[in-house]
């Protein structure tokens, strides 16, 4: 079996969104399906955010050929709104780039248009001369919904839609009343020629079932890369001072404010053994630098920051700690668990039961739920694998925050009896798709 994969983030651009199709490229082979991924051209030129919509170095489609399937990278050309703001910066031109935006945004869901087109053009000419028995479009952006459509319509095989987030049902589209109308249309319509629909979680499945009632919705989580896992084995624990990492993205519902608050008093209360913070390719992070030196000046004294890491080069840099922070995803568990379970540091979940970080889920959390929707999905995964603490709230993490330090001063490191990790590799994951492709009717 041969599987196209539209996959718009996809390595070496450094993205979350984009480890998911790089482990179906890299172990689907092993299951007996041929993976072809089209994706798009990445440079990593500036390290940050700009690399999404810096230009590709040519104008040619690429065509890599290697012992685990085909990628093909297509040709990337900003638009006017990206030009700008990679010209003059974000804080000019800003009507005039939204706008601009927002008319590729609605136009590319009716017409070949926008700088995600040649993704669309570069697949159509790979499957004139190479036969395919399936596509698989993984979104965001979702345009590659339409993409898969029509490739399917002109080809004749079938084609399976790929939620890594909900996309109407994400609660941050709940104003204005129209937008929220066209994106669920738009998204019925696409999706209504889909042969099944994949996604990572039981209450994504729950809404996507909602908002597309006979189809079939099928979980393939996420995980961790055994392979980038793999080169941090034998890198030992800080033993010179007590170290705590965080890795990612903090969203708006995470009570990051609480937590530091309490690691700045540990730090003052217990000034020996040293203490250190380490925020590894964090998101915001120049915002987050002037907060902690605003509001928390003895953990900044203790904190390093770096920028956005490859998945291995982020496991070395995450392995030297002794402590991992999980913020709570509730309905949602997101990717940074799995890696957590993988380097085997014990995790430190914030929170279960906090009233500050309730009320910052009242007031943020976009995943709307459904009847009967687990969000405690964390502290499960975390207790069933006895990889850390369930943190209830502020004062309980400055009690775990004593135990781990009179661990760590008794034996010089932070241990971690977890267990039963395995069936969270992205290998495991990419098995359960091949058996979703296997069983599509044809």
């Amino acid at each position: 079996m041969r599987v196209l994969i539209l996959a718009y983030d996809f390595p070496p651009y450094v993205s979350v969104g984009g480890l998911r199709p790089y482990s179906w490229y890299r172990y689907l082979k092993e299951f007996g399906v041929e993976p072809v991924v089209v994706t798009r051209q990445w440079a990593n030129e500036y390290g940050d955010e700009r690399d999404y919509i810096a230009p590709s170095a040519t104008d040619r489609v690429e065509v890599e050929q290697t012992a685990f399937g085909t990628i093909v990278r297509a040709p990337y050309r900003p638009n006017l709104s990206h030009r700008l703001l990679l010209r003059h910066g974000p804080e000019r031109h800003r009507l005039l780039r939204k706008a601009i935006t927002a008319w590729y945004e609605v136009g590319q869901y009716y017409a070949d248009i926008g700088p995600k087109a040649p993704l669309y053009q570069a697949a159509r000419e790979y499957v004139r001369g190479h036969p395919i028995d399936v596509i698989v479009a993984t979104g965001n952006p979702y345009v590659l919904f339409r993409y898969a459509g029509a490739l399917s319509r002109e080809f004749g095989v079938p084609w399976v839609a790929d939620y890594r987030d909900p996309w109407s049902q994400n609660k941050s589209f709940d104003t204005p009343a129209l937008w929220r109308w066209w994106v669920g249309s738009v998204e019925r319509r696409l999706v209504a020629s889909a042969s099944a629909v994949t996604t990572v979680t039981e209450s994504f499945r729950d809404l996507l079932m909602d908002a597309h009632p006979g189809k079939p919705v099928v979980i393939v989580p996420n995980g961790y890369d055994p392979e980038a896992m793999a080169t941090a084995q034998g890198i030992a624990q800080d033993r010179d001072r007590l170290t705590i990492a965080f890795s990612g993205t903090i969203r708006s519902w995470h009570p990051i404010e609480s937590v530091f608050s309490i690691l700045d008093d540990f730090v003052t209360s217990h000034p020996t053994p040293s203490f250190g913070l380490r925020m590894v390719g964090v998101s915001r992070r120049e915002q987050i630098e002037h907060f902690l030196r605003a509001q928390f000046p003895a953990l900044a004294e203790t904190t390093t920051f770096t920028g956005r890491l490859p998945n291995a080069d982020m496991a070395r840099e995450m392995a030297q700690a002794n402590a991992f922070v999980l913020f709570n995803m509730y309905a949602y568990p997101g990717t940074k668990i799995y890696d957590y379970l993988a380097l085997r540091r014990r995790i430190l979940l914030c929170y279960s039961d906090d009233p500050e970080a309730m009320r910052l889920k009242r007031e943020h959390y976009n995943i709307a739920p459904t009847p009967g929707t687990d969000e405690r999905l964390l502290e499960k995964i975390v207790e069933a694998t006895g990889s850390g603490v369930v943190v209830r709230d502020a004062p309980h993490l400055l009690e775990v925050l004593a135990d781990l330090r009179r661990e760590f001063v008794e034996t010089g490191s932070v241990s971690c009896p977890s267990h039963d990790i395995e069936q969270y590799s992205r290998r495991t994951q990419a098995g359960r798709l091949a058996d979703v492709l296997r069983e599509l009717p044809r």
